[in-house]
C-alpha cells in the first residue's frame, strides 16, 4: 500500500505495521458527511424498498418465497471472493445429492446459507454485536478446505496482519489495520451499530457506512467480505425495516464488481464517501425493483400451482407439498416423506401427481435418491436479467 495515497485521507490514518508496511486505519463513524448530492436518490430508493416491505407483509408465505432469493445471494456473495458454484447445485446439496459430485465451492456457499439463516434466528435473542458477528463467521468457514480458507480460525478475530489485492503485503493496494489497533477499532464499530436511531443518520446511508467500515477494519483472516454482505440484511432485520430478509444486494455488487471495490477503496483513499453512497443506494434500489418483480413472479407462479391442484380437488397434502417446492424447488421422496409426515410410499404418490401435473420433473441420471426438479420456481430465482420498472415508475 503505497503511503502517499493515503495520508491526506479525511476518512482514516496512516500507521506503521509490524511486518514493515504501511496501513489504514479508518476513523470512527459517523463521517461528517452533506448528504444534499444523494437526497432525491435516498428518497426515491427509501419508497421502493418500502413497496418491499409492504409486500413481505402481505405475503401468505412469506418464508417460502424468501428462500430461494436467499440461496440466490450466498452464490452471488460468495462468487465475488472467486468461488465457483451454481444456483442449482446449491439446491442439489440441500436435496440430498451426493456432494462429491457437485463442485467444492458448493459447500463453503451452503455454509453461507446457513450463516445468514442462524444470524436472522439469533436476532430473536441476540443484539446485532461482534459476538454475532463472530458465530456467523464460525458457520461460514467451517468444514472448508485449506486453499478456501479452512485454517482462518472459525469464529476468531485475526492475530495477525492482512491484506487486499497483490501477492505480499509489499504489493498489497489496501492493508487494514495492524492487529494492535484492531481491538479498538472493532470496539468503535460495535459502539456504533448501538447508538440511538436519532443519532444515526438516515438508515441506508448508515447501512453503506457500517459496510464500508466493516470491510475497512476486514477484521478475519479471510471471509470479511462475505461477513460484510452478509451484515446489510440483518441490520435490515434488526432495525424492522424489512420484515423479513427480502433485499440482498451480492447480486448487484457481483455484477458491478469493479465498480464496488473502486469506490470502497475511494473513500479510504480519498475520502469519497458520497461516490459510495450514491453507488449503494442505486444498488438498494435496483435490487428492490428486481426482488419485487421476482417476488411477484414467484406468487403468480404459486397461485397457478395451486390452480392446478386445487381444480383436481387434490388432497391438502399436496397442496402443502406444492408450496414448499417455493423454499425448496429440487426435492427428494424422503424430503417430501418428511415434511408431509407420511409413508415412504405416500410421499411419492403425490411427487408423482406433481410430475403429471408438470410442476415437477425428474432430474435424470441421480438415484441415490431420486431428485424432482420446479424447473419454473428455479428459472425465476436463476435468472440472469435484471428486472427493473419504466423509469417514471422509480
Amino acid at each position: 500500500m503505497r503511503r502517499e495515497e493515503f495520508e491526506k485521507s479525511p476518512s482514516g490514518e496512516v500507521v506503521w505495521t509490524t511486518d514493515g508496511a504501511w496501513a489504514f486505519a479508518p476513523k470512527p463513524l459517523p463521517p461528517n458527511l452533506d448528504l444534499t448530492p444523494v437526497v432525491d436518490l435516498l428518497s426515491r430508493t427509501s419508497m421502493k424498498l418500502g413497496e418491499v416491505a409492504g409486500l413481505g407483509r402481505s405475503m401468505a408465505f412469506p418464508y417460502l418465497l424468501v428462500r430461494p432469493l436467499q440461496r440466490r445471494e450466498a452464490v452471488a456473495s460468495s462468487n465475488i471472493e472467486g468461488t465457483v458454484t451454481s444456483l442449482s447445485d446449491l439446491f442439489m446439496l440441500e436435496a440430498g445429492a451426493d456432494e462429491r459430485e457437485r463442485p467444492p465451492d458448493t459447500r463453503e456457499v451452503y455454509n453461507y446459507v446457513r450463516a445468514l439463516e442462524r444470524s436472522i434466528k439469533r436476532l430473536k435473542t441476540l443484539p446485532l454485536s461482534l459476538r454475532l458477528i463472530r458465530e456467523a463467521h464460525g458457520i461460514l468457514m467451517q468444514g472448508l478446505s485449506k486453499h478456501r480458507g479452512g485454517t482462518a480460525s472459525p469464529g476468531e478475530f485475526r492475530r495477525e496482519q492482512n491484506w487486499i489485492g497483490g501477492s505480499s503485503i509489499s504489493a498489497a493496494r489496501f492493508v487494514p489495520p495492524p492487529v494492535t489497533h484492531l481491538s479498538e477499532a472493532l470496539d468503535r464499530f460495535e459502539k456504533y451499530l448501538h447508538i440511538p436511531k436519532s443519532a444515526r443518520p438516515p438508515d441506508l446511508v448508515d447501512l453503506a457506512f457500517i459496510h464500508y467500515q466493516f470491510e475497512a477494519i476486514h477484521p478475519f483472516p479471510d471471509g470479511n467480505g462475505r461477513v460484510g454482505r452478509l451484515l446489510i440484511p440483518l441490520i435490515l432485520c434488526e432495525r424492522n425495516i424489512l420484515p423479513q430478509p427480502l433485499l440482498f444486494l451480492s447480486p448487484y455488487f457481483e455484477r458491478k464488481r469493479d465498480e464496488y471495490i473502486d469506490h470502497l477503496f475511494e473513500v479510504s483513499r480519498s475520502g469519497n464517501w458520497i461516490g459510495w453512497v450514491a453507488f449503494f443506494l442505486e444498488g438498494v434500489l435496483e435490487q428492490s425493483v428486481d426482488t419485487l418483480i421476482r417476488l411477484r413472479k414467484l406468487q403468480d407462479v404459486q397461485v397457478g400451482y395451486r390452480a392446478k391442484v386445487e381444480g383436481r380437488q387434490r388432497s391438502s397434502l399436496i397442496l402443502k407439498l406444492v408450496d414448499s417446492l417455493f423454499g425448496r424447488p429440487i426435492i427428494s421422496i424422503p424430503m417430501a416423506q418428511e415434511q408431509l409426515g407420511v409413508t415412504y410410499r405416500a410421499a411419492q404418490q403425490n411427487i408423482d401427481k406433481l410430475v403429471k401435473l408438470r410442476i415437477l420433473r425428474c432430474i435424470p441420471g441421480i438415484s441415490h435418491p431420486m431428485l424432482f426438479r420446479a424447473d419454473e420456481i428455479i428459472k425465476i430465482v436463476q435468472d440472469s436479467r435484471v428486472f427493473t420498472e419504466d423509469t417514471q415508475s422509480r
